[in-house]
Parts: C-alpha cells; sequence; structure tokens
C-alpha cells in the first residue's frame, strides 16, 4: 500500500480543509477524493474564491503541475456583469473581484481578445495556447503568462442548458496554467476535463445563492430579504416593531411626465429615485416599497431618538443630492423637481401580507397611511418636509431647535387632527 500523507488546504483568504493525497501521481483515488471535497465545499456554502484555491492547491499537492487558476461566471445583478476568481501558486494575487458590462467600450474589446470570447463566441469547449514552446500569443493575458514563466495555457468552457440559465449566468468559464518545463501532459489534462465540472457546479451553487440574495434585496430591502431569505415567507407572518417611518413624493411629477418626452421619464425617475434611495441606505434606512414615484422607508433603532436622527441624516443628504442633481439637469437643459417629505414614528406590522401565491414584505398599520398623509399636505403650505408631533417629540434635543411648528391639520383617513413640524430650513422648489 502506498504511503499517504494529510495534506493542508489554506487558501490565502483563511479558510482551512483538510484532503488525503498519495504521494505518486494523481490517480483515480486522488480524483475522487478531490471532487467529493469540492462536493463537500460546495454544500456548505464555502466561498467561489476559497473553492478555486482549494480546489487548485489539492490537485497541486496529488501532482498536477498547477501554478495559475481563474474562474469566471456572469451573474445576475443591477450593477455587476459577474464575479471572477483568481489562485495563484506563488504570488500574492486578488483572489476575487466583480466587473462590468462588457457590451462596450475598453470593456468590449479586452473581452473579444480573450480567450473565453472565443469559446464563447464559437463551437468549441476547450482552447491550449503551449505558449513556452512557440505557440502564438493571441489573447490577452497570455503574454504577462509567459513573462512570469509560464510554459503551457488552457482555458474551458461549461455551458448551461437553457433550464439552468438565469440572466447572463449561462456558462462556466476557467483557464489554468503550468511553469512545468514540458507543460501540461495529457494525462492532466484529462484529468481537468474530469474535474473542472464538478468545481463549475460547486461555484455554480454558491453563484445561484448570491443571485437569490440579490434578487431579494433589490426588490425587497436588505433588511426586508433578510427576513426572507431566513424563511420568513409564510402568509402572515409578521412582527410588531416601532419605526421612524418615512414617505416621499416627487413635487410635480405629473406635470413634468405629461410635457416631456417619454424616453426621458424613465431616466428622470432613476435618477431623483438613486438619490432618495442612496440617501436612506446611506443613513442606515431599508426602503420597504416605490410606489409610481413615492418611496416608503423605515429606520429601525433601539432608542427612539437615534432613528429619527438617522431620518434626518437621510433628510440632509438627500438634499444635497438633489442640489447636485438639479444643478446638473439645469445646465442641461432638462426639467427638474423637488422631494416632499412625511416623517412620522410609530408602531407598524412588519412582515407578510397578500395571498398564498404573491406576497408582500412591508409595513402596515395606521401609522403607515398617517406618513403618507403628512407628505401630501407639504404641497399644499409649501414646504419640502413635514413631520408629526410624535416624531419632533423623539427627536435629540441637539436638533430640536431646528424645527417649527406650522400649525394643526386634519389628515385625511386620519382620525385625529395633529401638530405638525418642519425644519426651519424647509421650503419647496426646483420645479421646471
Amino acid at each position: 500500500m502506498l504511503p499517504t500523507t494529510k495534506v493542508f488546504l489554506e487558501p490565502r483568504n483563511g479558510a482551512t480543509a483538510s484532503i488525503e493525497a498519495k504521494v505518486k501521481a494523481m490517480d483515480k483515488s486522488d480524483i475522487g477524493t478531490i471532487a467529493a471535497w469540492l462536493t463537500e465545499q460546495g454544500l456548505k456554502g464555502t466561498s467561489e474564491s476559497e473553492l478555486l484555491s482549494g480546489f487548485c492547491v489539492a490537485c497541486r499537492a496529488a501532482g498536477l503541475p498547477l501554478d495559475r487558476g481563474m474562474a469566471l461566471m456572469d451573474t445576475l445583478h443591477p450593477v455587476h456583469e459577474g464575479r471572477a476568481f483568481r489562485w495563484d501558486s506563488e504570488s500574492e494575487i486578488e483572489s476575487e473581484f466583480e466587473y462590468g458590462p462588457s457590451g462596450e467600450g475598453e470593456a468590449l474589446s479586452t473581452w473579444q481578445r480573450s480567450a473565453f470570447y472565443y469559446l464563447w463566441s464559437g463551437n468549441e469547449n476547450e482552447v491550449r495556447r503551449r505558449i513556452g514552446f512557440g505557440d502564438p500569443i493571441d489573447f490577452n493575458m497570455l503574454d504577462k503568462l509567459l513573462e512570469a514563466g509560464h510554459t503551457d495555457y488552457v482555458a474551458l468552457v461549461h455551458r448551461f442548458a437553457k433550464e439552468g440559465t438565469i440572466g447572463e449566468m449561462d456558462c462556466f468559464f476557467s483557464h489554468f496554467a503550468t511553469k512545468h518545463p514540458e507543460g501540461f501532459s495529457d494525462r492532466d489534462l484529462s484529468i481537468l476535463r474530469k474535474l473542472v465540472p464538478i468545481l463549475g457546479l460547486a461555484i455554480k451553487c454558491i453563484a445561484l445563492g448570491r443571485i437569490a440574495r440579490t434578487i431579494a434585496e433589490v426588490y425587497l430591502g436588505k433588511d426586508a430579504a433578510r427576513q426572507v431569505m431566513e424563511g420568513k415567507i409564510s402568509r402572515g407572518k409578521s412582527e410588531r416593531i416601532s419605526a421612524a417611518l418615512w414617505f416621499s413624493d416627487l413635487l410635480n411629477y405629473t406635470k413634468i411626465s405629461d410635457n416631456a418626452p417619454p424616453e426621458e421619464i424613465l431616466p428622470f425617475l432613476n435618477e431623483y429615485g438613486e438619490a432618495v434611495i442612496s440617501a436612506i441606505h446611506e443613513a442606515g434606512g431599508d426602503v420597504l416599497k416605490l410606489i409610481g414615484d413615492g418611496v416608503l422607508a423605515i429606520f429601525k433603532a433601539e432608542e427612539p431618538s437615534d432613528a429619527c436622527n438617522a431620518a434626518l441624516r437621510a433628510e440632509r443628504s438627500l438634499r444635497e443630492k438633489l442640489a447636485t442633481l438639479n444643478a446638473a439637469r439645469i445646465v442641461d437643459g432638462r426639467p427638474t423637481t423637488d422631494v416632499y417629505l412625511g416623517l412620522h414614528i410609530g408602531d407598524v406590522f412588519y412582515g407578510n401580507i397578500g395571498s398564498q401565491e404573491r406576497l408582500d414584505f412591508t409595513v402596515i398599520g395606521p401609522a403607515v397611511n398617517e406618513v403618507s398623509r403628512i407628505a401630501s399636505v407639504c404641497r399644499s403650505v409649501d414646504l419640502n418636509v413635514l413631520m408629526s408631533s410624535d416624531f419632533a417629540a423623539a427627536i435629540p434635543d441637539a436638533e430640536r431647535a431646528g424645527i417649527a411648528c406650522i400649525g394643526r391639520y386634519a389628515l385625511r383617513g386620519v382620525k385625529r387632527a395633529q401638530q405638525l413640524y418642519t425644519l426651519e430650513t424647509a421650503q419647496l422648489g426646483g420645479s421646471g
């Protein structure tokens, strides 16, 4: 029986796994052991960079002369086109990174010069360049690999069937390089062809989980997404929480949309939506619902004063963003607007409502109706922010000096009239 040694796989990001490797040329038992490790780590949820690093280290330990590895897969994300993962046997390199759209400009040119594009646009599943033995340097990166002492390079693509495709995530790309004086042997390549599909399946498993979280966060908000991903997806599951509530809308949106060319409406909404939503997120709030040009958000904190303070930080940030945005749109001759905002604090039910087949994770309760009514009063009093008496009372003392009472108002659909407050700096403007 051949001697064995325990090899500890230690990817550069700190993950550790153990694997048995024969002290001889890689054989079927080694292939099976590495395949089992990949399967186990994929089921555990090990990160993609750890999977690639552990795979390459295990292959080297078992006799496969890998010196560089890379895996790449598109994703479903509003900003990033995909994620890539890298490993090097000698150098500290960036182990993972996200890349943006590759459909135009320099990104398109770089993509079209790659071995991955060659595979994606054709019918081949593998391309090899023995760069240390005179093969052409016809793909990007090959010159740098040659300079670093690599002798052989192979790139592979594993395509998904239509049923396994999500968005642009339609295949798994990988490439490997060696500095071995003789390059990859036929057996080396045969082993890679057996193991890389398992690596791709494990990485795809993790990527699908990431996509699910991304979709949930984009459409539900981060906190609601977290709760849904933790299993709170049954109708009627909710919790009673106290939160500062934000409801904002765009001034004169109907008039602007009626007069602006149709192709300008979506950019208009997106630019102002970005200002509002980014201000809320930067202050620690969660956007729960987009209602046309309206935004419903909450700010949660153990202390009511902290929640209200966060909402006021978001309001200040929003005004700065709007000033910059409106100035740029004026220069371009495009219509501008302002945001009117209602702020309130109270108890709400936070959870799932709807049918068994279509649910919405949101907040409900009288306080939600009240904050929207407060926001609607902004138009009649020419102020861009109004807050309830409850919100004003919860504001930290340091902030309270900057607010003023504007009188008592009856809110439509709300039983009791109440005092409304505003910021001394509040005003409406920016529409045109």
